[in-house]
């Protein structure tokens, strides 16, 4: 029984060790073996080890997508150390706080991030930098002779499936970054769980794309963990360029894309997709729901349709995927739906009474399986309950086929006069107005009210009057929403907020309604 993240790898290496694990295109292409991914885990391991670090000890990854990220990934977490994936292009104040935050002793970033935590490194952290792709300064090591200086013994890692493995930070319920802790056991089981649905989402035959960033959970243990599981060879890829992606699917031949949804926007009705796509076997759509109209103009120039997931951090990531979800081969997706859950995994769908909802309404979804986290760095507070489930803060409710279907984020919930407003449903109303492109809802306090609805629209041309625009928003929602649905104020910007995997801030968008600073540039 695997109890380690990292004998995935070793167990490649053994079966297939001249197989190509990781390929990357930086100065030229560059790939390594199964064998060579291994051994060169096992230099991580023991250079950390021999720099005094013991099991439980925390190292940062501020590394863009290369070779070198999962080198140092299964590196740590065969030494029984913990891994904390950063984005390595947050701003300096993010990158100290989650350093001081995980009290990390050593870290291993590259020239994308390595400015940022050199800010943001003190002089009384005490911290080691790796560098990898820059020249390291005074008191730094390469990541090369990082490797050669593996002089440590071979550590030995607990043999303790609820070692702590990883520790991810995100908005959690507060929407200040929490460090997500995830344990070998929750790992592992999102990748059984994920290797279990009847049609495989993954196989050992696949070239999988390694598009979506490694410090997010759903490019670590969804693309990275499940090849790594079933020995299928990753082609790792910093940031996107449209044409060059679809290049390079088409040089490497690769066959399992999994994508969000602005990639899936970008490429939709492009010119000769479905050739440069021939290669592909699957398509998958993650981090954020995915328009049901994109999905359809995605499959009409490409002649694939969109597998779709959902998941968080906290559950290492995959509830549910449409895969497998029953329907016949050449098939759609469901429209709007999220599939399944996957094997070993159960979902309630709660209101707040604490009683299940009657099928077909919606309601927050709870949900219970060995892979959840242990709760949030350092204590483990905010956790799974006691009797193991776990309240998602998403509304959603299941069809009669059993099909999950999410509507909106429970903390998003606006509350005016004691009624519920759901954002999704204002959203969906003021897309209707002609020449609105994007629409996002949030809520903000208001003395008479409790809470009133902004709505941030975003015209589909330039130099658009903005005065019309919210003429324009303000008639329709007048007669397609109850009053107390109806936004109070109408923001008109040039571009919403974004997280690295394509989610809209409203976190950021509140912010700004508060501030009253209402120039917004599109990101």
């Amino acid at each position: 029984m695997t109890v380690n993240v990292s004998e995935y790898v070793r167990d490649a290496a053994a079966q297939t060790p001249d197989g190509v694990a990781l390929v990357e295109h930086r100065d030229g292409r560059r790939e390594v073996t199964w064998r060579e991914l291994d051994q060169q885990a096992d230099a991580v391991a023991r250079a950390l080890s021999g720099r005094g670090l013991v099991a439980g000890a925390r190292v940062a990854i501020v590394m863009a997508n290369r070779i070198d990220l999962p080198v140092a990934y299964y590196g740590i977490l065969r030494g029984g150390m913990v891994a904390v994936p950063v984005n390595p292009r947050s701003t300096t104040r993010e990158i100290g706080r989650m350093l001081a935050d995980s009290r990390a002793r050593v870290v291993l970033c590259d020239e994308a991030g390595v400015a940022q935590v050199r800010e943001a490194v003190t002089d009384d952290q005490r911290i080691e930098l790796v560098v990898d792709g820059a020249e390291p300064q005074a008191g730094e090591t390469s990541f090369h002779a990082f490797l050669a200086d593996a002089t440590g013994a071979d550590p030995v890692a607990p043999a303790d499936a609820e070692a702590l493995a990883v520790i991810l930070y995100t908005s959690g319920t507060s929407g200040k970054p929490r460090g997500a802790m995830l344990s070998h056991r929750a790992l592992i089981a999102n990748v059984e769980q994920i290797a279990g649905i009847e049609v495989p989402a993954v196989t050992a035959d696949d070239i999988c794309l390694g598009l979506l960033p490694l410090f997010h959970i759903y490019g670590l243990n969804c693309v990275l963990g499940q090849a790594v599981r079933q020995r299928a060879r990753v082609v790792m890829v910093d940031g996107f360029d449209p044409e060059g992606l679809l290049d390079l699917i088409h040089d490497e031949g690769v066959t399992n894309v999994a994508l969000a949804p602005p990639v899936v926007a970008a490429w939709a009705g492009r010119e000769g997709l479905a050739e440069r796509l021939a290669s592909v076997r699957v398509a998958f759509s993650g981090a954020s729901a995915l328009d049901p109209d994109l999905a359809e103009s995605f499959h009409a120039s490409s002649g694939k349709h969109i597998d779709q997931g959902y998941g968080l951090t906290e559950t290492a990531p995959v509830i549910a995927t449409t895969v497998g979800s029953g329907r016949a081969p050449g098939t759609p997706p469901k429209p709007g739906s999220v599939g399944r859950p996957l094997p070993g995994i159960e979902v309630r769908i709660v209101e707040a009474s604490g009683e299940d909802a009657a099928p077909g309404d919606p309601a927050e979804l709870w949900v219970r399986g060995d892979n959840l986290f242990s709760g949030y760095w350092p204590d483990g507070v905010d956790g799974p309950r006691d009797d193991g489930w776990y309240p998602t803060g998403d509304i959603g409710f299941i069809d009669e086929d059993g099909d999950l279907t999410l509507v909106d984020r429970l903390r998003e919930l606006v509350i005016v006069s004691g009624f519920n407003v759901y954002p999704f449903e204002v959203e969906d109303v003021l897309a209707e107005v002609p020449g609105i492109a994007q629409v996002a809802v949030v809520g903000l306090p208001d003395e008479e009210t409790g809470e009133a609805v902004v709505a941030f629209v975003v015209p589909d041309k330039d130099g658009t009057d903005h005065e019309a625009v919210v003429e324009a928003v303000e008639a329709h929602a007048s007669t397609r929403l109850a009053r107390f649905k109806q936004p109070s104020r109408v923001v008109v910007v040039t571009g919403l907020p974004r997280s690295a995997t394509g989610k809209v801030a409203k976190g950021r968008l509140r912010a700004l309604a508060r501030s009253e600073t209402l120039g917004l540039d599109a990101t």
